[in-house]
């Protein structure tokens, strides 16, 4: 059986240290309390795994405890034990939300039963979550050198808690390479939560990492957990951390130190146990250098760095990747299954991959729409952009649009070309695609709306 965290909550001194010591003999942790008030706190303070509330205690009852723990938003289930226990009450716990209603006396045997059935009621919640995550998700294929290498990597670095770094151009692969360090550490039965530290605003980065209180700011409707305390015992994922505000970068070193957050608004640390997991397209020792990255965290977060090749330089890959992404398209749709001849797949190790395995996937899906009986190198040509087939990133670029009309509208078709390019370079990323063009966002998307771009199309 896992060691759980328990919180016991009665008002009988007794009571107390009896449980707390049968659970500490079965090889968990008990932290006890003896009223409702204390035991709100607490839950709200730390994440437990289980809670054990007496009904019937003074100032405030166990069913108003209840009450209240759902309210502030603790997840922990909640168990209910009373020695005046009746059915109408039972009823009443259950539909608050308690998870089960034990009568007292207590036998110990019951008890770690009851605990056993919380941590597997909270282990299959988490990997039902995991499983509607991982829908349509692609896994890390290879079959090269250069994969194989990475792979040896994370298979060295998996074990231990380490912080790894993994770097890479848009579209490679790092958040499956994350992923696939999860799985095979010893936090593989905890979560594996997210963020993109540069699709969240600054404003909201904060309340995202570290969460809020209920009325700490306006729009703060209710409490949120944030992303530390999801992961708890499990790893945390923060992707694009060359986007995260210098100001976040304080916080964010703060709690690597302490293994603690503080949510807005709230008055006391909450403790975190936590792997972190990092990933950027940027190059953080040269922010380091130009100060737009903090010197001391990037020593925290960069321990054992991972750098994965674009899929230009793994181009003996593409054929076991085209094969799992039509399974997986086709699969998804309920097609037929189109075969791909040898000279569509030569086609495809030719084009240079701006987007890499990203927009590799996107490309199988728009030929087997374009699709006869076949794919042949002739629908690959009609499927890629109309760019020359260099094998570098900089042999990719537009090249002006008509050749013949007015000016204003070949201006405006090469415009396009060029918006359209670096959208699929920057994976979708509008804030990327306007920084490599100059342009501020504001400005970028009043650009594709005049030249009707449809930025929800370009991101799918």
């Amino acid at each position: 059986m896992s060691k759980a965290d328990i919180l016991i909550v009665d008002d009988e001194a007794n009571t107390l240290a009896s449980l707390a010591r049968a659970f500490r003999l079965a090889g968990h942790e008990a932290t006890v309390c003896d009223n409702a008030a204390k035991a709100l706190e607490l839950a709200k303070s730390r994440p437990f795994d289980l809670i054990l509330s007496d009904v019937v205690m003074p100032a405030r009852d166990g069913l108003a405890l209840l009450e209240d723990l759902k309210a502030s938003g603790v997840a922990a289930p909640v168990v209910m034990m009373s020695g005046q226990a009746h059915i109408e009450m039972a009823v009443k716990a259950t539909r608050l939300g308690a998870m089960d209603f034990l009568e007292k006396p207590l036998s110990t045997d019951k008890l770690l039963l009851t605990v056993e059935n919380a941590l597997r009621l909270k282990r299959l919640e988490t990997e039902n979550l995991e499983l509607r995550r991982r829908v349509g998700k692609q896994e890390l294929v290879w079959t090269g050198e250069a994969m194989r290498r990475v792979m040896a990597q994370i298979d060295r670095v998996a074990h231990s808690e380490s912080r790894v770094c993994i770097y890479g151009e848009t579209g490679t692969g790092k958040e499956l390479v994350a992923r696939t360090l999860h799985e095979k550490s010893a936090r593989s039965a905890g979560p594996f939560v997210t963020l993109n530290c540069a699709a969240i605003p600054a404003e909201l980065i904060e309340s995202e990492l570290f969460g809020h209180e209920k009325g700490s700011f306006t729009g703060a409707a209710q409490r949120h957990i944030g992303k530390f305390e999801q992961a708890h015992h499990g790893t945390v994922f923060l992707d694009e951390i060359g986007d995260m505000p210098l100001g976040m970068q304080t916080r964010l070193l703060r709690v690597l130190e302490e293994s603690e957050v503080e949510r807005i608004g709230g008055d006391k640390p909450v403790a975190v146990d936590v792997r972190v997991v990092v990933a950027t397209h940027r190059n953080l020792e040269e922010m380091v250098e130009a100060g737009a990255f903090r010197r001391d965290l990037y020593h925290r977060v960069v321990v054992f760095p991972i750098t994965l090749p674009p899929l230009r330089s793994r181009k003996e890959d593409i054929p076991a990747l085209v094969d799992y992404f039509v399974q997986q398209v086709c699969a998804q749709n309920g097609w037929k299954r189109m075969p791909f001849a040898s000279n569509a797949i030569e086609a495809l190790q030719e084009y240079a991959w701006p987007g890499n395995i990203r927009e590799l996937r996107n490309t199988v899906e728009r030929l087997l729409l374009l699709a006869g009986d076949s794919i042949d190198a002739a629908t690959v040509e009609m499927a890629l952009p109309r760019r020359s087939s260099g094998t570098t990133a900089s042999k990719v670029a537009p090249q002006a649009g008509g050749e013949s009309g007015p000016l204003a509208q070949r201006v405006a078709e090469f415009e396009r070309a060029n918006l359209l390019a670096e959208l699929e370079r920057s994976g979708g990323h509008v804030t990327n695609a306007a920084k490599a063009l100059g342009l501020e966002r504001s400005h970028f998307y009043k650009k594709c709306q005049q030249l009707g771009i449809d930025l929800k199309a370009e991101r799918a």
